[in-house]
């Protein structure tokens, strides 16, 4: 592609790239070979005569003088739709620059007119693409732009919030043009790697099949720890290991910790004058903050609720350190009811992340060099300029500093998430609701580069009067989802 970074000075410059394209039957396999318009110079060369209505054409034979080819009667237009074929160098698609209306500012991203080429090539409209890493979600945004079906997965976070954003940019982009687009979901597959570290095989026998629990449970507290570096330790009714003066408890692998859980937790903190406790967890139970942080608190306990991230499942992010386990936030909200329509206002977000110390950066810091810190709840920039001053800016200085898009679904509940597993005895595909529900994304409001505001209340949606659970989800600028389902009476 065009533009390629000159600021190499020890080796070649890399100005070209490999699309490798396979196919199980390479003879059936669709493939329509692209074109892209003439230019000028093309055109004045290959069609050197304009008609009198302005249309360019070339005659029947090139031998001879100008005077005797434009006396040749037979004329060959055009086709100004038809383009030049594409050869495997592709020098006419640039890089995305960050003035571009389809800059996200990640830093993979890929230009809509390379994926619109790939897959207007290799698929037709209603054909189903699929993209296993796909980043900023330009895969998706064109195919849905073409009128092809997708599905795209990504194991970060922060790239999902990315192509979601993206896609519902996409939508009112199509919504303005009035052109037909599809509605979308996000389903989160992390948790359904857990199934590994649940359940036994039927045909052992009873004790056989509690050795094998037992080992799966060790197993998943193991991954677990890993992941967070911490020590694993024995002797304790609801601790399982320790990291840097705290003592961590694991939540169970298929279910939400509960106040009883964190009952136990504080219990045992009483009777042995234990006073900082980690707890890690998939899900917590609804409601279960901030009241019962407080609670231990009043005790001299000081408690750290974090989730677990899907990433502790990627084998080569817990090696390398890269798996982020986010303190729990707390979202209030205050339902509207005009009538049989509601509406839901985003009262505050509470946030208490801690990555680092504001103290052991400015430490650490050399002279003219700056670090940003996340330290309870503030992210604050740390810099030291030639002379050695350390000087600090707060980055977050109000709650919506941190929400980068929230959404409201005003029938949670509503539609349940449905799999297909396979029967282990018949081997036949089964239908199976999960437990969980799907999040529709009834309202949404969100930042992008180029807009930063932020809208606090939603639009009012009319609702059938009688009882109703509705859920607001927040996702903050590190990519975290948090949800919050309220129930009301309309």
């Amino acid at each position: 592609m065009r533009g390629a970074k000159n600021n190499v000075t020890r080796k070649f410059d890399t100005i070209g790239d490999t699309l490798l394209y396979f196919a199980k039957n390479v003879d059936s396999c669709y493939f329509e070979l692209s074109r892209i318009p003439y230019d000028e110079e093309y055109k004045k060369k290959r069609y050197p005569f304009v008609d009198q209505h302005g249309n360019r054409y070339q005659t029947q034979s090139y031998r001879g003088g100008r005077q005797a080819r434009e006396n040749m009667k037979e004329r060959y237009y055009l086709d100004e739709n038809k383009g030049k074929p594409v050869s495997s160098i592709w020098t006419d698609i640039g890089y995305v620059q960050s003035t571009a209306h389809e800059d996200t500012g990640y830093a993979t991203q890929k230009p809509e007119a390379l994926l619109e080429r790939i897959i207007s090539a290799s698929s037709k409209e209603g054909d189903l693409i699929a993209d296993f890493f796909c980043g900023s979600g330009t895969t998706a945004a064109v195919a849905e732009k073409l009128g092809r079906k997708w599905i795209v997965t990504d194991l970060g976070k922060f790239a999902v919030h990315t192509t979601r954003k993206r896609m519902i940019g996409v939508q009112r982009e199509l919504k303005k043009e009035v052109k037909p687009y599809r509605a979308f979901e996000i389903l989160n597959l992390g948790k359904y790697e857990r199934q590994h570290y649940i359940g036994v095989n039927p045909d052992l026998r009873e004790e056989e099949k509690q050795k094998q629990l037992e080992e799966k449970e060790r197993d998943f507290l193991d991954l677990i720890l890993r992941a967070y570096r911490a020590e694993m330790i024995e002797g304790f009714r609801t601790f399982h290991g320790k990291k840097a003066g705290r003592l961590v408890a694991v939540g169970p692998v298929n279910l939400p910790v509960t106040r009883l859980f964190v009952e136990e937790v504080i219990l045992e903190c009483r009777q042995k004058h234990i006073t900082r406790v980690d707890i890690l967890a998939f899900e917590f139970e609804m409601g279960l903050f901030p009241n019962i942080l407080d609670e231990a608190r009043a005790k001299g306990i000081d408690i750290a609720p974090k989730y677990i991230p899907a990433e502790v499942f990627d084998k080569r992010a817990v090696e390398k350190n890269q798996v982020v386990f986010h303190d729990v936030s707390f979202i209030e909200v205050k339902p509207i009811i005009k009538s049989n329509s509601v509406a839901v206002e985003l009262t505050d977000f509470s946030v208490f992340y801690s990555q680092d110390s504001i103290a052991a950066a400015e430490a650490a810091l050399k002279d003219k060099g700056s670090k940003v810190v996340v330290e309870k709840g503030q992210i604050v920039k740390v810099s030291k300029d030639k002379d050695g001053i350390v000087s600090r800016e707060v980055l977050t200085r109000h709650w919506t500093d941190w929400v980068d898009y929230w959404a409201v679904d005003f029938n949670f509940e509503s539609k349940r998430e449905i799999i297909r597993v396979q029967n282990a005895e018949s081997g036949e595909w089964e239908e199976v609701w999960t437990g969980d529900y799907v999040f529709e994304n009834a309202w949404q409001s969100f930042r992008t580069r180029k807009n930063r505001k932020l809208e606090l209340t939603s639009v009012f949606h009319e609702c059938l009067p009688g009882r109703r659970k509705v859920a607001v989800k927040v996702v903050d600028i590190f990519g975290n989802d948090t949800m919050k389902i309220i129930e009301m009476t309309v």
